[in-house]
């Protein structure tokens, strides 16, 4: 059964910066993407930043080249650096690991940034 763990949320002042991790076990899928997604109160889950299949990445717009995605294929570990934060990035960030169009989620971790 897949496990998928995110870690690395927190409190944190605007401009400030935060690391989060997502880790997948119990399977052996090479899976072929992975991702964070976003969701704050009253609003729809949106994507924040995911490598796709073809090893390209894709960012939400409203990320503006202040978060960075990246990955360690072999640990099945995914991360998301976000910089220069801004209190309209306060929600509950998700994390996905993918296997042909399958999504397997995270529990989500919260991520409040203050102002």
């Amino acid at each position: 059964q897949v496990q998928v763990v995110e870690s690395g949320g927190g409190l944190v002042q605007a401009e400030g910066s935060l690391r989060l991790s997502c880790a997948a076990s119990g399977t052996t899928l090479s899976f072929d993407a992975m991702g964070w997604y976003r969701q704050a109160p009253g609003n729809q889950r949106e994507l924040v930043a995911a490598i796709i299949p073809n090893g390209l990445t894709r960012y939400g717009d409203f990320v503006k080249g202040r978060f960075n995605i990246s990955r360690d294929k072999v640990k099945k570990m995914v991360y998301l650096q976000m910089d220069s934060l801004e209190p309209e990035d306060t929600a509950v960030y998700y994390c996905y690991f993918g296997f042909r169009g399958h999504k397997y989620w995270g529990q989500g971790t919260q991520v409040t940034v203050s102002s």
